[in-house]
């Protein structure tokens, strides 16, 4: 599978929003950025818009289409978004990761054995960088239940015998997945929302819509342009003041993705502590200060997203000539 384009935000602590900075005066919510779409004729039914908010994932969502068929875009959407993540939370325990987990094995449904394999195949040409076998550091540092602390040297240097994807089998051909180590658990979260935003993508135009966004908080996906023609603006937060941006994107049928630290992060003895990790290089901590790090996004040549993750910028300027990448970008 070629990958076609690649986009990177050197700087961890960034979030998407839809519009323009703050200190432009303009606003920063996706929902302002659509009001600016709004048809001259409320006879141009071509220009309908609805809109949906959704809590999943462990943030906030909105997607937003135009056309006849908006509604039922983003009802479809809704629905969508509620099941893939029904099926791959680790934090609800009726969930098949959550069960898999569990148990050590299990038949993954068409979704989770497609995510798994090609998260497998991604560790393997990430050289490691991208892990779904973190989960354990993970669950120490408190992340995913929110309860904070920081683990002891004893403790990571054990669990770090876990992150290891090399004691997962899986059989493409019937989706069996068996941990050979116990103890081994996974977390999909990498490459979950760039899946979902790519369904979205899909539901989009089974419903012949032709103008929409989706924001997965963070995740940030345009299908065609803006109704009146021209194309979506979105705004790179900056990590360091709330009210400022690192810079302003127009994309059309593009995504714009970033993961940083100030958001989900906690502070212990005048320390932040973020959920950006790295196994390979940060040896299980994650420290706000972890060095020049880049986050990086792949999509597929049909612009899907395939997986977000974290790797020295050294090593990803190796990858984009490895992989023959045509293009990407850089900022900082």
């Amino acid at each position: 599978m070629k990958r076609k384009i690649v986009m990177a935000c050197v700087c961890l602590s960034a979030s998407l929003l839809t519009g323009g900075c703050n200190n432009t005066k303009q606003d920063t919510t996706t929902e302002s950025s659509h009001t600016e779409e709004q048809t001259e004729s409320d006879e141009d039914v071509s220009d309908e818009e609805a809109s949906k908010d959704i809590f999943a994932m462990d943030t906030y969502m909105t997607v937003t289409a135009y056309g006849e068929q908006a509604q039922e875009a983003v009802d479809e959407a809704g629905a969508e978004i509620e099941r893939i993540d029904n099926l791959l939370s680790t934090g609800n325990e009726e969930s098949e990761i959550a069960k898999l987990n569990q148990s050590g094995s299990a038949t993954l449904s068409e979704d989770a054995g497609y995510l798994v394999e090609r998260a497998l195949e991604l560790n393997e040409e990430t050289d490691g960088a991208f892990d779904i076998a973190i989960y354990p550091v993970m669950e120490a540092w408190g992340f995913p239940t929110q309860n904070y602390q920081v683990p002891s040297e004893d403790t990571l240097q054990s669990l770090l015998k876990l992150c290891d994807v090399s004691q997962i089998t899986y059989d493409k051909d019937n989706r069996g997945i068996s941990f050979n180590q116990e103890g081994i658990k996974i977390d999909l979260g990498g490459i979950a929302k760039g899946y979902t935003s790519s369904r979205i993508m899909e539901i989009y135009k089974e419903n012949n819509i032709s103008s929409g966004l989706v924001n997965l908080g963070g995740n940030v996906q345009a299908l065609g342009t803006k109704t009146d023609g021209s194309k979506w603006r979105v705004v790179v937060q900056s990590p360091d003041d709330s009210d400022d941006c690192l810079g302003v994107l127009s994309i059309e049928d593009k995504a714009v993705i970033t993961s940083g630290g100030y958001e989900r992060y906690f502070e212990q003895d005048g320390k932040n502590y973020h959920h950006v990790s790295s196994v390979q290089d940060l040896n299980g901590h994650t420290v706000v200060d972890s060095g020049l790090k880049g986050t990086f996004t792949e999509y597929d040549e049909n612009h899907e997203v395939i997986a977000t993750y974290q790797m020295d910028i050294e090593k990803f300027i190796y990858r984009v000539y490895k992989y023959n990448f045509n293009g990407f970008y850089f900022g900082g």
